[in-house]
């Protein structure tokens, strides 16, 4: 358990901004103080982005497989040969390929037990199909490669954890997906994500409603009362402290969300669009439920200013210790599992 953390690290589409704020992140000496990274890509593009930036004194220290990464350096593992025609800000299919190599050998090291984490930098959904990712986006295959029933993608700051009962789906097809299994099973893994990762002993959750004003007593929408209270109900009855239905505009407009430790929305945008309004550059994608450590920044690619050397690796950043502190929480759960007496002298002073 002991030794510096190993985080891996992929690049996300090259044509975006993920190289860029991964050499400024890295660029920061007190990184190395708490993990060993290694960046899954290319020195050659990792160069051009170098130069864009003026990281001019800023190298990676290039191996080819973990267990020969230098700690106190940034290390890089090349993952293809060829060269690659890079095109900052463009969309094409060259963005997509060059993102999934990255990301399918740190997946294939961080399931072999070779990275304690996985921090990934932002990918575009749609050029990265193939037919080997048929996916909505990393949380679905991540979840798919380490062969879980569910996960949670649950987005984490220091105001707010917001976690997402359907996630990369059409809006035309929320409501038919949502049930009380569904919920409860949503519910299951914040509670426990909450209790392991985030070191919070007793969590209470709000859970939003599907309709306007959570359905008005069966005015507008019958899926609070047959489905999302029923499902509060179980999960009470397992001892999870869940409470709702609420409607989505007045909980966040009036600071509700902050007497709660995490808030489940019904869909990707009833939760997304008000934490970013709140923790934009803070707050962290991180991938709940797996039994590996998953985090991202909870931006896209901005193609819009990418190669442009302006893009801020706050969330980044943030991205990175967050999955470092997760990583520290899990294997304090394993060594006071051990010790009980530890667990409860420990939880007495986190009261």
């Amino acid at each position: 358990m002991s030794g510096k953390i190993r985080v891996g690290i992929s690049i996300g589409d090259v044509n975006g901004i993920g190289l860029e704020i991964i050499i400024k992140t890295l660029s920061e000496s007190k990184v190395y103080e708490y993990c060993t990274p290694v960046v899954y890509g290319h020195t050659k593009v990792a160069s051009f982005y170098r130069r864009i930036g003026n990281a001019t004194e800023f190298n990676f220290n290039v191996i080819t497989h973990p267990s020969q990464m230098q700690h106190g350096k940034p290390n890089m593992i090349n993952c293809w040969e060829e060269d690659v025609k890079l095109e900052p800000g463009v969309i094409n299919a060259t963005g997509g390929k060059y993102a999934l190599l990255s990301l399918a050998r740190a997946t294939d090291d961080l399931l072999a037990g070779e990275l304690d984490a996985l921090v990934t930098a932002p990918i575009n959904k749609y050029n990265i199909q193939t037919e080997t990712f048929n996916f909505a986006g990393h949380t679905e295959y991540l979840q798919q490669r380490d062969n879980a029933a569910e996960s949670l993608m649950f987005l984490v700051s220091d105001t707010l954890r917001v976690g997402v009962v359907t996630g990369h789906i059409p809006v035309t097809k929320i409501a038919q997906s949502i049930t009380v299994e569904k919920i409860l099973a949503k519910l299951k893994l914040m509670d426990a994500s909450l209790r392991n990762d985030f070191w919070i002993r007793k969590p209470k959750i709000a859970v939003l409603g599907l309709n306007p004003h959570a359905g008005d007593n069966g005015l507008i929408g019958s899926e609070e009362k047959e489905i999302i209270i029923p499902a509060l109900e179980e999960a009470r009855a397992n001892g999870i402290m869940a409470f709702g239905p609420y409607a989505a505009d007045g909980f966040f407009a009036n600071g509700s969300y902050m007497q709660f430790d995490a808030v489940l929305a019904m869909y990707h945008d009833q939760g997304l669009i008000p934490f970013k309004q709140i923790a934009f550059e803070s707050g962290v994608n991180f991938t709940a439920g797996l039994n590996f450590v998953r985090t991202s920044p909870d931006h896209g690619t901005a193609y819009d200013i990418a190669g442009k050397n302006i893009a801020s690796e706050v969330s980044f950043r943030e991205a990175l210790f967050s999955a470092l502190h997760i990583v520290k929480h899990r294997r304090e759960n394993i060594e006071l599992n051990e010790d009980p007496l530890a667990f409860t002298k420990l939880s007495r002073d986190r009261d």
